[in-house]
C-alpha cells in the first residue's frame, strides 16, 4: 500500500534539493531522502547531505519528526557511460548541439526511475525532485513535458499512482533563495549557504556570500546571480 501523506525527495546535497526537501517536510508527515553516487566530479555534494539533514533537525522541531530514512544508491555505470563534464576532468563548455558539456544524458530519467522503484519498495507514493525549466542549463531531462511523460511511464510500468513533485520548476534561482527563506527564515538560508554544495568543479574552498565554491563555472554563476537579487530583495523590504 502507497502512503500519500509520505514522501520521497531526490537529495544530492545542493541548494536545489535542499530547498526541496525542506518543502516536503513542510507538507507531508513522513519524508524520505534518496542520493545517487555516479562517480560525480563534485561528490563532495554527497558528504553534505548529513549535515544538511542534521541542520534541518536543528531547525525546526516538527521537520525533524518528519525526517525519515536515507538512501544511497550507486549508479556508477550511468558515469561510466557519460563523457561529460560532470564525470571527467575536462573543461566545461558548449557542445555542438547546443547543450552544455555538463548534460549527463539520461541522468534525471535513470534517477526517477531508481527513485520510483524505491518507492515502490517503501510504500511512497510522491516523489519529489528539484528539477527546473525556469534557470537551468538546457537539460532537456529537466523540462516539465520530461518529468510529465516520465510520470506515465512509471504509472503503467509500476501499476502504480506516482505523483513527481517539482516545486521549482517555475522557479528562478532568486525565487528559490525565497521559497527557502519562507519555509525556514534567515536560519534556512544561512543552512544553504554553508553547507549544501552545487559547484560542478567540487570546490569548497572559497566561502562567497552565496555559498562555497568556484565561483565561475554555469552552477556557480546561476546561484550567485540569484542569490544577489534574492539578498537586494530583502535589503530592501528590510
Amino acid at each position: 500500500m502507497t502512503d500519500d501523506r509520505a514522501a520521497l525527495v531526490l537529495f544530492s546535497g545542493g541548494q536545489d534539493s535542499t530547498t526541496c526537501l525542506a518543502w516536503a517536510l513542510d507538507r507531508y508527515e513522513r519524508v524520505e531522502t534518496v542520493g545517487f553516487a555516479y562517480g560525480q566530479r563534485h561528490a563532495i555534494e554527497l558528504a553534505q547531505r548529513s549535515r544538511i539533514r542534521d541542520g534541518l533537525c536543528e531547525l525546526n522541531p516538527v521537520w525533524k519528526a518528519r525526517l525519515g530514512d536515507d538512501h544511497t544508491i550507486e549508479l556508477e555505470a550511468l558515469g561510466a557511460l557519460s563523457d561529460t563534464a560532470l564525470t571527467r576532468n575536462v573543461a566545461i563548455g558548449m557542445e555542438a548541439s547546443g547543450l552544455p558539456n555538463t548534460f549527463v544524458p539520461g541522468r534525471n530519467i535513470v534517477f526517477l526511475t531508481f527513485a520510483a522503484a524505491l518507492a515502490y519498495r517503501r510504500g511512497l507514493r510522491r516523489i519529489v525532485g528539484g528539477m527546473c525549466e525556469t534557470d537551468f542549463s538546457g537539460y532537456p531531462d529537466c523540462r516539465d513535458d520530461t518529468i510529465k511523460a516520465l510520470q506515465v511511464a512509471l504509472n503503467l510500468g509500476m501499476d502504480r499512482r506516482f505523483t513527481l513533485e517539482t516545486p521549482l520548476m517555475w522557479l528562478d534561482k532568486a525565487d528559490t533563495w525565497r521559497l527557502a527563506q519562507e519555509l525556514g527564515g534567515d536560519a534556512m538560508v544561512e543552512l544553504i549557504v554553508e553547507e549544501s554544495h552545487t559547484c560542478y568543479l567540487g570546490e569548497r574552498g572559497e566561502r562567497h556570500d552565496w555559498g562555497y565554491g568556484c565561483g565561475t563555472c554555469p552552477a556557480c554563476a546561476l546561484r550567485a546571480q540569484g542569490f544577489r537579487r534574492f539578498a537586494a530583495e530583502r535589503t530592501a523590504t528590510r
